[in-house]
């Protein structure tokens, strides 16, 4: 098994492009925790395990961006 690699200070630009409103409480919270505040915004976040794990849970409301 190979171990996946990420870049030394790499960054990750997110945006949140679907509304949570139907969501369940936890994919809330994970979108709260991403610091999103408004829909369509972007955020910059590090590159690590915990930011992927995050957006690994909510694939469906949020994006990569490639900037």
């Amino acid at each position: 098994m190979t171990a996946k690699t990420f870049n030394k200070g790499g960054k990750l630009h997110l945006k949140w492009v679907r509304s949570a409103i139907c969501a369940p409480q936890k994919h809330k919270r994970v979108i709260k925790g991403l610091g999103f505040t408004r829909l369509n915004q972007i955020v910059e976040r590090p590159d690590n395990r915990a930011i992927r794990g995050m957006v690994a849970k909510v694939p469906h409301l949020v994006e990569i961006v490639q900037q």
